[in-house]
């Protein structure tokens, strides 16, 4: 029970800390209202665009885009994480280009994207797209390289099919690293929706920030920033309640 208090009771207070100094720091200060509003204000214009939808339209959009992206680089990232974590010949061949694009910010492509993609959803979906699959790629090779060869070895003596090897042996026994490069790499995902939304689109919490910025709204520029840590702050509880999944960790990852 004491440890259940003070796991929701201590983040609760740094909370209330946090909004106390803002405010204090809102009051004190020689700065507008308007320039550093403090966070009844804040508040006040949270409930003004949550009650017109402006607030949920944008949230979807952005929703809607690290969806998207974030999906199509788990459906490739991921096989082809366990192609190059399994096969030698293809390790050696994709690995080099895979390190030397990886390093590359996913906003440096944004010029790239806007050429290739014009202005719209598809530039925003393919730079989270390269954002989530080069870290679940690699995260996954290694994964897969890291498995107890003893598994291998006895599913050769069963006479096992590839497809038997990758579900029953591969898959589970990656699935505690896999789940720890999801948690990591939605959060990446998630930074870099709202910097491509900055630029490249006319909807979402990148383009709210931006766009009340412009406005001198400094209020609704905080509640774009809230709602980001928000909607942040929920991906990454949803990924760390599958990492407590029991049936995840039916064996070892270390040789």
């Amino acid at each position: 029970m004491k440890k259940k208090l003070r796991i929701y009771f201590l983040p609760f207070m740094a909370f209330i800390v946090l909004l106390l100094i803002w405010a204090a720091a809102a009051h004190f200060s020689d700065w507008n209202a308007h320039i550093f509003p403090g966070p009844l204000q804040v508040a006040k214009s949270m409930w003004e665009l949550t009650s017109d939808g402006t607030l949920l339209k944008h949230a979807a959009a952005s929703l809607f885009r690290v969806t998207l992206g974030f999906y199509l680089a788990i459906i490739l990232g991921i096989p082809l994480g366990i192609f190059m974590g399994r096969w030698e010949t293809a390790r050696i061949i994709l690995n080099p280009l895979i390190q030397f694009l990886r390093p590359i910010s996913p906003l440096a492509w944004i010029p790239i994207s806007m050429l290739l993609f014009g202005i719209g959803d598809i530039p925003a979906v393919f730079l989270i797209f390269l954002a989530s699959f080069f870290p679940l790629t690699v995260s996954t090779a290694a994964a897969v390289i890291a498995i107890n060869p003893v598994y291998f070895h006895v599913a050769a003596n069963f006479n096992f099919s590839k497809y038997e090897v990758v579900s029953k042996i591969i898959i589970p026994a990656m699935l505690p690293a896999a789940i720890t490069a999801l948690r990591i790499t939605i959060t990446i995902a998630w930074l870099v929706v709202v910097a491509a939304e900055m630029l490249a689109v006319t909807s979402g919490l990148g383009y709210l920030i931006l766009d009340s910025r412009n406005a001198l709204r400094m209020d609704y520029v905080m509640d774009g920033m809230i709602v980001i840590g928000l909607i942040g702050l929920l991906l990454d509880f949803v990924m760390m309640q599958l990492s407590k999944i029991k049936s995840v960790f039916w064996g070892t990852l270390s040789k």
